[in-house]
């Protein structure tokens, strides 16, 4: 179990702070809006009102214990620099933060921050790659140039097996898991001698630009 410190509860913050407590870790969550703490507090283990930039209220809640944190102070620029800075202070070493411009993310990134996340424009990404392209049902950017996404299996590929296909060495994209939504079972790793069916989705790993290839080949074999 780790120790997580969550500084603002807006909608960001809050659903951070509720998904880890849900996976059985520490949550400490912070912000200075009494009815927002009142909101999360049977979703974490400690919930408190105080300011997230004030390394002496970090300390008072346990902060220094943490394994990690994140910072998610609205469009407040200023406290999310002075959050991370108390809360790197305190030896919190991996410190996560969310962004509301480039701007703001370089600046984070000067900081050393662990990463930085910009939930609306990522969020946007995300329904545009699955919106634009069909037999793309999840897709997530992992980094700058890296990404998972979720694929109907296209009809060309079915029949046959992850090993016959090659799909790594032809398209230079990892199939890291099968999504048997017939059974609603996830298989990871993989079976590469199984052949793949009408009703599995494939979890694939890549970068943008293989996944766009193995997309629009997916997408030719069913137009």
């Amino acid at each position: 179990m780790n120790r997580f410190v969550i500084v603002g509860l807006g909608n960001f913050g809050s659903s951070v702070a509720e998904a880890l407590y849900s996976r059985g870790h520490d949550v400490i969550a912070l912000d200075v809006d009494e009815q927002a703490v009142d909101e999360i507090a049977p979703h974490c283990s400690r919930a408190a009102v105080g300011d997230g930039r004030d390394t002496k209220t970090l300390d008072e809640v346990g902060a220094s214990e943490g394994d990690a944190a994140v910072v998610s102070t609205g469009d407040d620029i200023t406290a999310s620099i002075l959050a991370t800075m108390a809360l790197t202070d305190l030896g919190v070493e991996r410190v996560y933060v969310k962004v509301i411009s480039d701007n703001h993310a370089r600046i984070m990134r000067k900081l050393g921050v662990a990463e930085t996340i910009f939930p609306e424009r990522e969020s946007g990404i995300n329904l545009a790659s699955r919106i634009s392209e069909k037999g793309v049902l999840n897709y997530v950017k992992m980094a700058r140039n890296l990404s998972v996404e979720e694929l109907v299996v296209p009809d060309n590929w079915r029949g046959h097996t992850l090993r016959e296909l090659s799909v790594r060495s032809k398209y230079g994209v990892s199939v890291v898991g099968i999504h048997d939504t017939a059974a609603d079972k996830m298989i990871v790793p993989p079976d590469p001698d199984e052949p793949l069916e009408r009703t599995d989705t494939l979890i694939l790993a890549g970068t943008d630009e293989t996944l766009d290839e193995v997309t629009e080949m997916a997408n030719a074999s069913t137009s």
